[in-house]
């Protein structure tokens, strides 16, 4: 047993058409409904031109500035396949660079993610493949191991297990559980939904309702509240 080198089974994928019912939905509105406390933190960011990231997570946890069994996941990429990288947030070493994330687009993979360095930083912000990580630097990797392929990793502080649905924008990353897709979509929507009346009613210049501002201050033990709303 090589415990910390080894690659287990991979679970089955949820199906492609639940996936696809997460495409337009923006992280923000999933972190709303998944009590503000999901999703990779900010360090964590987009190096690509734009576009949202969607697929399932593949992932993968290595030693600090090591890449081989990146290398690995990205042979056994799948399509719609996000490669999620647990490199500890190291960033003396660059992960991966444009020769690996052409690779990975080749083999069918929708995004990467790196809790580490990336380089080439160029030409990943010219491209429209998916690419988030902690920064960038010229300082390529080592090749020696260990790591595993298909296991829990942690990224940002946020938990994503193997074949999580992960969906990524400039806001930053979201993973969700499958079992929890249908209802979490269902709430983000109408999520949106009630955003988009809010908008449309300040830009027609219409009143707010803003009570609730004054009543959570007076609450909060909040002086001169009273006094501010009256000037």
């Amino acid at each position: 047993m090589s415990i910390g080198f080894r690659i287990h089974p991979r679970p089955p994928r949820p199906a492609s058409s639940l996936v696809a019912r997460f495409d337009g939905i923006v992280c923000a509105h999933l972190s709303d409904n998944m009590a503000r406390l999901a999703g990779a933190d900010a360090a964590l960011r987009p190096w690509h031109k734009g576009g949202q990231l969607l697929g399932v997570a593949l992932t993968v946890r290595v030693p600090a500035g090591d890449n081989l069994m990146v290398h690995k996941a990205i042979d056994i990429a799948e399509p719609g396949d996000v490669i999620i990288v647990d490199a500890g947030g190291a960033t003396a070493q660059a992960i991966i660079g444009e020769i690996m994330s052409s690779m990975a687009a080749a083999r069918g993979a929708v995004g990467i993610v790196i809790d580490g360095a990336i380089r080439d930083a160029g030409a990943l912000a010219a491209g429209t493949f998916p690419v988030y990580a902690r920064a960038a630097t010229h300082r390529g990797p080592y090749k020696n191991g260990p790591g595993e392929l298909h296991v829990p990793v942690s990224i940002g502080g946020m938990i994503v297990y193997p074949n999580d649905i992960v969906i990524g924008d400039e806001d930053g990353l979201v993973a969700v559980r499958p079992d929890e897709a249908i209802a979490l979509l269902a709430a983000a929507r109408a999520w949106c939904d009630k955003e988009d009346k809010v908008l449309k009613s300040i830009r027609a210049r219409e009143p707010l309702d803003r009570t609730w501002v004054d009543e959570a201050l007076r609450s909060k033990g909040c002086e001169g509240v009273d006094a501010a709303t009256e000037q």
